[in-house]
């Protein structure tokens, strides 16, 4: 009997440059948001439920919408990410004013997760490949290790401004050594990219590198070692009011302490998503293309 399997969807951020709440942004033929279709997709793949990750004012708009466009079978949880929530022995500082990170978000869910379980974005659109490879590669997951879908770096970016991605560094087995962070990359004008690094200079990047876009799967265990490793962080960085936990920091602790490993996986799947506000039209289109071409219905319900 295969293991059930949880879909956790990151739901709580800001989105400060796109200038709202890109959760909730209609590009669906009827009004559906990204989540619908990586709901879908999940759920077609092989997933059981779904838990996300959220701020108290989305839970009505995000009840409402589902009510209308989820198939009601699909069963959705809803945990908050609270700046509080922190190990025995740590205070939040008053001057804190934003969450701790993408992996303090996955913590939000420990105690309504007892199996292996998946991690997604919620305002990125991965396609239906992505979340088979993450079925396939969580229903096999050893013990103490972990799964990442990559996706092709010339798949990952936006025409209308420079994203951040993590350019995963593996070994000859598929297993991640690094994910580094890089910021400021864009289109080169010759089909390629580069990036900008710190003394202010663009590198070349290789377009077929392969990158991270938050798409992970752990076993049931992770949880316990993130909350440890969390603890460790506050440590160096609880004065620090912008020091965010993010996963590849806990990621890149476990295999390089040895504890675990991270299989890499590629995606065939055309990764897109709304960064930026004029990049939601294009999402739109793109999703559009993919219901004429028949890949999904219509209607999602």
């Amino acid at each position: 009997m295969s293991k059930p399997l949880t879909l956790l969807i990151l739901a709580a951020g800001l989105g400060s440059r796109f200038g709202g709440f890109k959760q909730i942004a209609p590009v669906g033929p009827n009004g559906e948001v990204i989540l619908d279709y990586s709901i879908f997709d999940a759920i077609r793949a092989g997933f059981d439920r779904v838990v996300m990750v959220i701020r108290p004012e989305l839970e009505t708009p995000l009840r409402e919408h589902f009510e209308q466009f989820l198939n009601p079978s699909v069963k959705v949880d809803f945990v908050f990410q609270r700046m509080d929530d922190l190990p025995d022995g740590f205070t939040l500082p008053p001057e804190r004013v934003k969450p701790w990170g993408t992996c303090h978000a996955i913590l939000a869910a420990r105690d309504v997760i007892d199996g292996p379980f998946g991690v997604i974005n919620a305002d990125d659109f991965y396609g239906a490949h992505s979340y088979e490879v993450l079925a396939e590669n969580l229903r096999n997951l050893p013990e103490n290790s972990a799964c990442l879908v990559g996706f092709e770096l010339m798949k990952t970016l936006s025409p209308n401004g420079s994203v951040s991605r993590g350019l995963c560094q593996i070994d000859s087995d598929g297993n991640l050594l690094e994910v580094i962070e890089l910021t400021k990359i864009e289109h080169d004008g010759k089909g390629g990219a580069k990036s900008l690094n710190a003394a202010g200079e663009y590198d070349a990047l290789d377009r077929n590198s392969i990158v991270s876009m938050n798409m992970w799967g752990f076993g049931p265990e992770a949880m316990g070692e993130f909350w440890r490793l969390f603890a460790e962080f506050l440590k160096e960085s609880i004065s620090q009011p912008k020091a965010e936990f993010y996963i590849p920091i806990a990621v890149d602790s476990l295999v390089k302490t040895g504890k675990g490993t991270c299989l890499v996986r590629s995606s065939t799947s055309q990764w897109f998503g709304i960064t930026y506000p004029e990049d939601k039209q294009e999402t739109v289109d793109s999703i559009q293309r993919l219901v004429n071409e028949g890949k999904y219905p219509l209607s999602l319900k």
